[in-house]
């Protein structure tokens, strides 16, 4: 595969993802609960909560602006192993798929943000029983995916500032959220699941 087959077969998935995980997904929410799920940046302009939802938008843009950037010739991949490319198409494949996988299984649960005068029932089976967050986990293995296809700069980025905004996202807004509403049902799960992969990343037990 050549690096601009590649950087084209990237930028086409990526933006499939985008188009699925977001566009397709919240009109399928909004068709079966009537609500579009989406909830927003929240936190104060400089709080932590502020720069997660800045940060994952950042890194969406990275993540579309690598392969561009690649395919114009403004950024040139760098130099890898034969088979990279390939191996980097499995990745971002595999790693879309969980994301819409992960997603399906919220069911209605599923948000884009959180509000915290809501209550959504807690999910903790399928891929939830493995990892607490299954569709960042995903994402971020599409970025990293992405940046075997296409080496450069840019795309190495947008899986560095994805991780960066999930981890604020994360610990700063989700985790104290379910805290408050499941108490001690999300604090046993936390115990026992690993934040982004398995075991690792476990919240103290509440026992």
């Amino acid at each position: 595969m050549t690096d601009s087959t590649a950087a084209a077969l990237a930028l086409g998935l990526y933006l499939f993802g985008l188009i699925t995980a977001f566009g397709v997904r919240t009109w399928l929410h909004r068709r079966r609960s009537g609500s579009s799920g989406f909830r927003g940046l929240t936190g104060a302009p400089g709080s932590a909560e502020w720069w997660g939802g800045i940060l994952f938008a950042a890194a969406l843009v990275l993540g579309t602006a690598g392969p561009l950037l690649a395919l114009t010739g403004i950024t040139p991949p760098w130099p890898l192993p034969a088979g990279t490319h390939w191996a980097g198409l499995v990745v971002t494949v595999a790693g879309l798929l969980g994301v819409l996988a992960a997603q399906a299984g919220m069911g209605a649960s599923w948000r884009i943000g959180v509000d915290a005068t809501e209550r959504t029932a807690l999910v903790t089976t399928g891929a939830f029983a493995l990892v607490r967050n299954p569709v960042f986990t995903a994402m971020l293995a599409a970025l990293a995916g992405m940046v075997l296809m296409v080496p450069t700069p840019v795309s190495a980025a947008a899986p560095v500032v994805l991780l960066a905004a999930v981890e604020l996202q994360v610990r700063c807004v989700e985790e104290p959220y379910l805290l408050r509403t499941h108490g001690d049902t999300y604090a046993r799960y936390a115990a026992r699941v690993g934040r982004f992969l398995p075991g690792i990343g476990r919240l103290k037990s509440p026992n």
